[in-house]
């Protein structure tokens, strides 16, 4: 670690940390924050540097596309892997370890909430594939396609495929996909108890997007978003 400047040890230590307390990795935005950079393309080229030494690899048209390389990170720091987390190889090349695929199993609405046509897993519409290492726990995943723009200002674009973990509970704060029970849509939101109801709160300025305030058993949470891919550029 001899190499590493003072700030990208900082942002390898945050990342760690990230990693650790919330089971995926930080957006460019977040590291920058958290480290004092204002500048995101400042915050990609440090990562730059830790992706050259190998200690991190990233997809770039994933919102949340770093993997820790722990193989590297025990190697030149000492630290073991937490429980939990895959070790992330790397062949000669340079090139990610193994992928996961996860299947895509239809669109969800960020805007006003739409009637979706369930699928099962064994039948889904389509797949992404994704680092094996780019999350911490295992468990159900599967990714849907996002329609709308109620959540611009958390960097989810319409067009963009979200991966959430299945999960029938979820923290205030986290983004949620949610079933409206009664109105029988579902929407992409984040999600806020309050008393009796929980509130759906978009990330969008406009006026024209409303947070959605419903009982608390009207609401079901079919999972929680863990990463965004961009596969297309948005205009």
């Amino acid at each position: 670690m001899g190499n590493l400047s003072e700030r990208q040890r900082k942002i390898l230590q945050f990342i760690i940390q990230f990693f650790q307390e919330n089971e995926f990795p930080p957006t460019i935005r977040e590291i920058g924050e958290q480290v004092g950079i204002s500048s995101t393309s400042v915050v990609n080229y440090n990562l730059a540097k830790l992706e050259e030494m190998k200690l991190i690899s990233r997809r770039k048209e994933v919102s949340r596309g770093l993997s820790l390389n722990w193989e590297r990170i025990q190697a030149e720091l000492g630290l073991e892997a937490p429980a939990g987390y895959g070790a992330e190889s790397q062949n000669g090349n340079g090139s990610s370890g193994p992928l996961l695929r996860i299947p895509i199993l239809g669109p969800i609405a960020a805007g006003t909430p739409i009637q979706v046509e369930p699928r099962e897993t064994t039948n889904p519409e389509g797949w992404v594939e994704v680092p094996e290492g780019l999350f911490r726990a295992r468990g159900p995943l599967f990714a849907l396609r996002v329609q709308g723009d109620s959540m611009i200002d958390a960097s989810v674009l319409d067009g963009d495929i979200v991966i959430l973990r299945h999960q029938e509970t979820a923290d205030d704060g986290d983004m949620v996909a949610a079933w409206i029970e009664g109105d029988e849509e579902t929407t992409l939101k984040y999600l806020y108890r309050e008393g009796r109801n929980v509130r759906l709160q978009p990330a969008n300025p406009n006026p024209a997007y409303q947070p959605i305030v419903r009982p608390a058993d009207q609401v079901r949470i079919n999972g929680k978003v863990v990463s965004v891919i961009r596969l297309v550029e948005h205009t």
